[in-house]
């Protein structure tokens, strides 16, 4: 797929340097001038390109859901079977239609990215160092390199709509995780278990990366609550992150401004790289802010 994904973008950077050129921005980055070549036909001091990769937390709970579900034995000494793989395969090509008991034994018994489990992060680790080896380095068609990058905007909820059911719970046609967040209520051991999961990937491996956090106002009432706030950022940082993001809403707050938009219109939410009027959003990605998981002070 990579292979098919790489082709493509040379395909289309070639479009853009023979069809579409940039005077403009080219008189304004460096080395265009000098190299005498557009910023699309390569002429810049640096011509990286980057692909964006989407759902690592989605993929990494699937993954995480067939390997206890499927091949683990219980560790705890019950005597609960493991589920055969093509049982499950079945359930999701359904989309766990007479199914909702599998389902919820997926979305509540299963070890998840984002609460500081090595049982599922060494798994996120694997997709995420095989994502690097097959893309890091590959020549692009401006004299450049492909590069990973983790920094989507609203992609993951258009790709989400074409993508079937999955493993870890999620019915067909809803948003994958964004950026290198947990998946939708995914993380539920706190703020700092999630930027614990995250800082385990070596983000300088990267074009970027971006995590979301979404908190209840409570949580960062009180001076104390927000020195906090800030120690948890440093702590992110020094272990390696790279940037992380919140919404200090409610989600009580959101049904609100979907139910009276004319009464919210200066309601703003902080989507994934960019912020916007949250009235102005589609009711699609209102409702993938809305189950983020809201951080509480218990």
């Amino acid at each position: 797929f990579i292979e098919i994904k790489v082709r493509g973008s040379r395909l289309i950077e070639r479009m853009y340097a023979d069809d579409m050129p940039a005077p403009f921005l080219s008189v304004l980055i460096d080395d265009c001038i000098l190299n005498g070549r557009d910023y699309n036909a390569g002429g810049a001091r640096y011509n990286n390109t980057f692909i964006q990769m989407v759902g690592l937390g989605s993929i990494t709970d699937s993954l995480s859901a067939i390997k206890e579900l499927c091949y683990d034995q219980p560790a705890n000494g019950t005597t609960v079977a493991a589920k055969p793989l093509a049982e499950l395969v079945g359930a999701l090509g359904q989309n766990f239609e007479g199914h909702e008991i599998l389902r919820q034994r997926l979305v509540n018994r299963t070890r998840k990215y984002g609460n500081d489990d090595d049982y599922a992060d060494s798994l996120m680790l694997k997709v995420f160092n095989a994502c690097f080896e097959e893309v890091d380095g590959r020549p692009d068609a401006r004299g450049g390199h492909y590069r990973v990058e983790m920094l989507p905007t609203t992609c993951h909820v258009y790709f989400g709509s074409v993508i079937g059911a999955m493993p870890d719970g999620r019915k067909a046609g809803l948003p994958l995780s964004e950026g290198i967040s947990p998946a939708q209520g995914a993380d539920r051991h706190g703020p700092t278990a999630v930027v614990k999961s995250a800082a385990k990937m070596e983000h300088v491996k990267t074009g970027g990366t971006l995590l979301n956090l979404k908190f209840a106002p409570s949580l960062v009432s009180t001076e104390t609550a927000r020195a906090n706030w800030a120690h948890l950022v440093r702590s992110y940082f020094k272990m390696g992150g790279h940037h992380m993001q919140f919404n200090v809403v409610t989600a009580e707050t959101l049904r609100k401004a979907q139910a009276a938009p004319e009464q919210h219109r200066d309601l703003i939410v902080r989507v994934a790289g960019y912020s916007d009027y949250f009235c102005d959003l589609s009711t699609e990605l209102q409702e993938e802010i809305i189950t983020r998981t809201e951080h509480h002070e218990d």
